[in-house]
Formats: structure tokens, C-alpha cells, sequence
């Protein structure tokens, strides 16, 4: 961990007025017209002539004037010119119109995999990529266009993936407006391969060969720290976990995959500190930190986040040879403007709000309460280790509460756990880059030695994203983002008076008193006596079945991707799986089977007699045979008894010729299985994907489908008989449907007929998960999360 100065707190803030008025003025150019940036501008240089004529015999005035003066005419002039060009640009027009264009791009930054999850027979994973390029020549149906501006490509992954900042390429397609307030001046959506591509300058070969490189070794690892190695060294994401992903951010912890300053600080750090001992000097020890430097910006490629941490580190580089100490806040300030004059889309980008925010946090807070703290009698070490983790949410908190619409309190904590391991993990890590190529061997050992760190990460999110509450809502935008800044703001001014201090350290003591052995004790989930629980997976399906026996159950389907499956099983305390049935093989049922698998012991994996499609059964076979796991084909008539549990196979009734190649969606959602469960809650009928025909079938041939819960088939599409479900009569009917969804699910007269029926429904884009617990007046509902007491019917 970075030691940080507790004895002079001091900092020049010289040029913070320049970097504020820059920084502003571009800001409300970009979104209200390049002219609010000429007045800005002008309103500054003014404003910075008046004080300078004012400021004779006061220096420090006079230079804070002089900076804003020329800050004032740049964004006057240059600035306001490029966002100018760009609100003007000819592309815009036609773009605003949806016209095909083709252009001709040079490739700005390394391409960003798009990834969704798996629906129906499409495979999760990333189809798409984004990448930034400028324009070199464009024609517009067929006719020339002027421009030069930047645009975005949404392309095919197959083809475009593998692109390298400063190639050449043809990219046909059909143009978009630019959503953003940036200097993006269109969004071309690309179909087919790039056309005449042109050679990648040589040191970016170079790097793609040592990311590639590093990715073959992180091979000999599981497969999470295997992805997550390479985001944290470089900043590549592409091989991570969707789910590791997703608990990185509800914890807190996704800066550590997205490559800025704390990256550079180790790198340079570690060569800093390897100099000093051998007693070189600080000019020479700043110029070998900057080649060092150097190549890591071009390793880990052009990425705007990159450039600003670079740019940043630079110029504390810079003071270091110069022999200017406590220079950390000019050199943020400098770096600031620097960087908005480069680029002006830095005003409006949220992650170089992040990393102002949080180096101006580390500057000036972290320092001070960490003299505090050892002044009271906490070590150094454990002070800096807690000072600068809450310094650095305190002062990002309402940048990403208005990015993101959420806030984690879990934050502070994960990232005092996760602080220690970071720095050994990325030296470690860029050692191995380095020296896999030409010693593969010691490469290999590398990358073995920081794998527990990277586990030790994944533990800490996991954990930590698991914690209730640990993100909560927060409303979106500039508003929740000043709401969130004036909340932070009144708790600060508050806690500076010794009784609020007290008071609140009585409510948070009275809070863990009274809850902790609540929940320790009496745990509101799961609920007691529980038969059946539909698991909210999003747009997918997973249902758990109870047993006798405490820790073991039987699952049908595992949900569309990696992670929900799993911290469904982890609240309910199953650490057996005696069956997982796979109703059919749709990505929005399998998705997520790997995870089951996460510290739980399963005894087989059923299927239906369905194949299809053939990339999903090749998966779902190759992962039983890894887990060494029987994979059993069940077939109607046969029945299923376990302590507690009967399930009978009902369907289905109808079944296409076996086949490994593609088939209609509506064949294999009609081959699902079907299953009546004999449980604690009476009898339930899991249904899968079965539509109007598998249904008809099901009616035509068993004499009594009748159950006391009925698992909607199909997320509650609209392709589900009325008769079907008068037939089966259901008291509770459970929806499994994803928040948001863009398929129409569930219908509205699919709900209006169970309504009618008398069923109670639950969805679980709106209740979560959901249990239904037997009852002597019949099955009733507890959502997770709700308050105890009796069962709600």
C-alpha cells in the first residue's frame, strides 16, 4: 500500500482554479453548444485580468491568475473549436436519418466486447464489439461526405475482435445518432467483415502478442482467476467471469479491472522503490519509472481511462526529477487541464470524474484523517490502510451513485481487505507478461504465484456482494449524483461534533444487537418448512425442490448465466444436489449450470430426449463428463422418490426425430420436460418452456393434471391454452421472468386467465425469489426478504 505523508497536509492550489474553469467550460460546451464554451472561456480570462491587475505584491494570486488566464482563451479558442467541428460535423445529419454509409476508420482503441446473456437457442456470451475510430473518407448513400470526426462501431465480434488501435479499414453500414454528450458524432452499425484492412503499427503487434501471451499462461489456472489476472494487470476483461464481473461491482470493486492510476502506481512505484535501493538518483530514477511507464501505455493499450491515469502519473514523474515535493494536487490540477484541452469528451466522461475525484480525495483527505487516526494511537499502517479506501469512496460516492443509480456499502470494507493483495498481484503480473515469451517456465511460475491473490479477490467480492443490502438503489443522473454529494456532505459537517459522533455510534451498536441475532438466529430466509422456491435468475428459469433431508434438493434448470443459480442455492444452505433436471436446452436454462456445481456435491444431470440446439447439448455433456457426473435421459411414465419428494415425468407427450442441429424454438420449447412434484406444499407441476401444441398433448393424454402449484410455462408467454391451465387449477403460479425483458413476458392475458382461476400470482421480476411453504389451509407464499410472520395466501 502507498504510504501516504501524515505529518504536512499542505498542498498548492494554484492551478485549481484553471483546472476547474477548463474543465466546466468544455463540460457545458458539449452540452449546450460549442458557444457556452467561448463565453466560459472569456468570462475566465476576464475574470483572471481583473485579479491580476489587483494582485501586485501577492504572487500566489498573480500565478493562480495567470494559469486561468490562459486556461480561459484555450478553452475560448481551440476548445470550443473542436467541440464546434463536432456539433457540426456533416455526418450528424444523415445519421439523424438512419442512412447507409461507408467509411473509411483508422481504429482508436483496442475493441470492447458486448455481452449478453443466453436466450432461447442463442449462446451467452459477447456477439458484438465497440470500438472508437476517426474518420478519414466517408460516402453516405453512395454520395462523398466531409468529415472528420469520431465515430462508433457496433460490429460483429467474429471479425472485428481482433483489431488493433491504428489499423485502417473499410467499415459498411447503417449510421445512428450518438447517444452521449461527447464528441462522437455518429454510431455505424456494422454487418459484415472489415473491408482492406491495414497494417497495425509494429509496438501494437508487439503488445497484442504479450496480452495474448499472458492469456496462454493464466490456461493453467481455474477458470475465474484465469480471467480475472489478465483485467487486473492489463485492464482486458475479455476472458472474465460475467459473474465475477457483476461481484466486483457489487462490492466495490471494479476499478481494480479497469487499468488507471493505481496501476501505474505499482508499476512505477515497484520500479521506484527497486532504485532507490540501489541508491540511484531521482532524475535518474524518474526517467527509467517513464520508460517504464511508456511501455505499459502502450501494452495495455490507447484507453481513454489509460491516457488520463498516464498523463497523470507523467507529471508526478516529472515533479520528481525536477525535485518538487508535495506537488501531488498541481500536478492533478495540471494533468486536468492538460487533458481537457487534448480531448474535451474528458469533461463529460464519468471515469475521469472517477479518477479526479478519487486522487483529489487521496490528496487531500486520506493524508489528514490519517494523521488523525495516529494521533489517537492507531498504528500508521492500519490508519493509511482505512484512511484511504474511505477517503476514496467519500469523494467518488456521488459520481457513481449518479452513474450507476446504486451505491455500495460494502465498498470501504472490501476494498481494506482486498488493498493488500493488489500490488504483489499486478507486479507479478506484469513480470509474467514480460518474461512469458522468451521463458515460458518462469512465466508459468509467475502467474502460479499470484493466483492466490486473484482468488483471494474473488472471495472478497463474492463475499462481499453477498452481504443483504450491500448495494441499495439510489436515484440516477446529475440529480441523484448532487443528492448523494449533499447527503455525504451534512454526514461529514455532522460527524465533526462529538455528540452526533456518539449518537451515531449508539445507533449503530443498537443496530447490531437488535438485528445481527435476529438474523443469526431466527433468519428471515429461508422460510421454514419451505417445499418449493422459484429462484429470481432474470430472464430464465430455476426451481428447487425440497427433501426431507436438510442440504438436499432436487433443481430443475439452472438459469441463463453463471451466479444467480448459485447464490440462490448459497441462501437456501443446499450443499447437495441429488438430481438437476435440465428441462430442455435453451440458454435461458442452462446458462448458469457450471455454478451449481460450486460447492455442492450433485448426483446426476437429466435431460429430455430433445438435442437440440447441438451447441448446448456438446456443453451440457462435456460439462457432466469434467464433473464426472452420469447424465440420465428421463422419459414419460417414469417416477422418481426421494425421503420427502416424488417427481413423476408427464412429458413430453410428443417428441421430434433426435438431432443435433438446429431446430425451430418452438420444437424445442415444446420438447421440454414436464414434471408433477408430490411435496410438503401439495402437488406441483413444472412445465418448462411447453407451448399451445406440447400442452394440447399433455391435456389429450393424462386424465388429471391438477396442482396446487403450477410453474407458468414459458415465463408467461402469451402461447399458453386457457383450458390448459383451467385443467391444472392451480391455487399459486409461479412466474420466472426477467426485470426489463424485451420479449413481452409474462402476457397480460396469460395473467388475466390465472386471475381468473383464482391463482395467486408471484413474478419474480417484482417478488425475487419465492417459496411456497405447506400449510394445513394449502400452500402459501413467502418472498424473500418480506417480514416474518404468518405465510402470505
Amino acid at each position: 500500500m502507498t504510504s501516504l505523508p501524515v505529518t504536512d497536509t499542505r498542498q498548492d492550489m494554484r492551478l485549481i482554479p484553471a483546472a476547474c474553469a477548463c474543465w466546466l467550460a468544455a463540460l457545458a460546451g458539449l452540452l449546450l453548444g460549442w458557444w457556452t464554451a467561448v463565453a466560459a472561456g472569456l468570462a475566465s480570462a476576464v475574470l483572471a485580468g481583473l485579479v491580476l491587475w489587483r494582485a501586485r505584491g501577492r504572487p500566489r494570486a498573480r500565478d493562480a491568475a495567470a494559469a486561468l488566464l490562459v486556461l480561459g482563451l484555450l478553452t475560448a479558442g481551440p476548445v470550443a473549436w473542436r467541440i464546434r467541428d463536432a456539433q457540426r460535423d456533416e455526418l450528424r445529419a444523415p445519421a439523424a436519418e438512419g442512412l447507409p454509409a461507408a467509411l473509411r476508420v483508422v481504429v482508436a482503441e483496442r475493441p470492447k466486447p458486448v455481452r449478453s446473456a443466453g436466450y432461447a437457442d442463442r449462446q451467452a456470451g459477447a456477439r458484438s464489439v465497440v470500438l472508437a475510430a476517426d474518420v478519414r473518407t466517408a460516402s453516405v448513400d453512395g454520395r462523398p461526405v466531409s468529415s472528420s470526426g469520431r465515430v462508433l462501431l457496433l460490429a460483429p465480434v467474429a471479425h472485428w475482435a481482433s483489431l488493433l488501435p491504428g489499423q485502417e479499414v473499410t467499415a459498411p453500414g447503417l449510421l445512428m445518432p450518438p447517444r452521449g454528450a461527447d464528441l462522437t458524432v455518429a454510431v455505424l452499425s456494422v454487418r459484415g467483415p472489415p473491408g482492406e484492412p491495414g497494417p497495425a503499427p509494429w509496438w501494437q503487434r508487439a503488445s497484442a502478442g504479450l496480452r495474448a501471451g499472458l492469456h496462454d499462461l493464466c490456461q493453467v489456472l481455474p477458470e475465474e482467476p484465469a480471467g480475472l489476472l489478465p483485467g487486473l494487470v492489463l485492464g482486458d476483461t475479455g476472458a472474465l467471469s460475467p459473474r465475477v464481473e457483476q461481484e466486483f461491482v457489487a462490492a466495490g470493486l471494479a476499478h481494480l479491472t479497469a487499468v488507471s492510476g493505481g496501476n501505474l502506481a505499482v508499476v512505477c512505484g515497484a520500479v521506484l522503490l527497486l532504485l532507490r535501493l540501489l541508491r540511484l538518483g531521482p532524475r535518474l530514477s524518474a526517467a527509467a519509472a517513464g520508460t517504464c511507464l511508456a511501455g505499459f501505455l502502450v501494452l495495455v493499450g490507447p484507453e481513454p481511462s489509460v491516457l488520463r491515469a498516464g498523463v497523470m502519473a507523467a507529471v508526478a514523474l516529472l515533479a520528481l526529477a525536477l525535485g518538487r515535493r508535495g506537488s501531488a494536487l498541481p500536478a492533478l490540477a495540471f494533468a486536468v487541464c492538460l487533458l481537457v484541452v487534448a480531448d474535451p469528451a474528458m469533461a463529460t466522461d464519468f471515469g475521469f470524474a472517477l479518477s479526479v475525484c478519487a486522487t483529489g480525495g487521496l490528496v487531500l483527505l486520506a493524508p489528514r484523517w490519517a494523521g488523525a487516526l495516529v494521533r489517537r494511537g492507531v498504528p500508521p499502517g492500519f490508519a493509511e490502510g482505512l484512511a484511504i479506501p474511505l477517503a476514496a469512496f467519500l469523494v467518488t460516492a456521488p459520481v457513481l451513485a449518479g452513474m450507476a443509480g446504486s451505491v455500495s456499502l460494502v465498498s470501504v470494507l472490501t476494498n481494506i481487505l482486498a488493498a493488500p493483495v493488489v500490488a504483489p498481484a499486478t507486479v507479478l503480473g506484469v513480470l509474467a507478461t514480460v518474461t512469458g515469451p522468451w521463458w515460458p517456465g518462469a512465466g508459468k511460475v509467475l502467474v502460479h504465484l499470484a493466483a492466490p491473490e486473484a482468488e483471494w479477490l474473488i472471495t472478497v467480492a463474492r463475499h462481499g456482494a453477498r452481504v443483504p443490502g450491500a448495494v441499495i438503489a439510489w436515484p440516477g443522473g446529475w440529480l441523484g449524483g448532487l443528492l448523494a454529494a449533499a447527503v455525504l456532505g451534512v454526514l461529514v459537517a455532522a460527524v465533526r461534533h462529538r455528540c452526533v459522533r456518539v449518537l451515531m455510534a449508539v445507533v449503530v451498536a443498537g443496530v447490531l444487537l437488535v438485528f445481527v441475532p435476529v438474523r443469526v438466529l431466527a433468519p428471515a430466509w429461508p422460510p421454514r418448512n419451505w417445499a418449493v422456491v422459484e429462484c429470481d435468475v432474470g430472464q430464465g428459469d430455476a426451481v428447487v425442490l425440497a427433501t426431507a433431508e436438510p442440504g438436499r434438493a432436487v433443481v430443475v434448470d439452472a438459469g441463463p448465466e453463471p451466479g444467480p443459480v448459485d447464490e440462490c442455492l448459497h441462501r437456501l444452505g443446499i450443499d447437495r444436489i441429488l438430481l438437476l433436471v435440465l428441462s430442455h436446452l435453451h440458454a435461458d436454462h442452462i446458462g448458469g449450470l457450471a455454478s451449481v456445481f460450486d460447492g455442492r456435491a450433485v448426483g446426476a444431470i437429466a435431460v429430455g430426449p430433445g438435442r437440440s440446439p447441438g451447441w448446448a447439448w456438446h456443453q451440457v455433456a462435456a460439462e457432466a463428463a469434467r464433473r464426472a457426473v452420469p447424465l440420465v435421459e428421463l422419459n414419460p411414465g417414469e417416477r422418481l422418490d426421494w425421503p420427502g419428494l416424488a417427481l413423476d415425468v408427464l412429458g413430453p407427450r410428443y417428441v421430434p426425430a433426435r438431432q443435433t442441429g438446429s431446430q425451430d424454438g418452438t420444437t424445442i420449447n415444446n420438447s421440454s420436460v414436464v414434471l408433477r412434484a408430490e411435496t410438503t406444499a401439495g402437488r406441483v407441476l413444472l412445465t418448462g418452456d411447453v407451448e399451445l401444441a406440447a400442452q394440447a398433448d399433455l391435456l389429450a393424454d393424462i386424465e388429471n393434471l391438477t396442482a396446487e402449484v403450477l410453474k407458468v410455462p414459458h415465463h408467461g408467454s402469451r402461447y399458453s391454452l386457457p383450458s390448459f391451465l383451467a385443467a391444472v387449477a392451480p391455487r399459486v403460479a409461479l412466474v420466472s421472468v426477467g426485470a426489463g425483458n424485451t420479449y413481452g413476458h409474462p402476457n397480460k392475458s396469460t395473467m388475466d386467465t390465472l386471475g381468473a382461476l383464482g391463482a395467486r400470482v408471484t413474478r419474480t421480476d417484482v417478488d425475487g425469489d419465492t417459496a411456497v411453504v405447506g400449510d394445513r389451509a394449502g400452500p402459501a407464499i413467502v418472498r424473500r426478504g418480506e417480514p416474518r410472520g404468518p405465510p402470505r395466501r
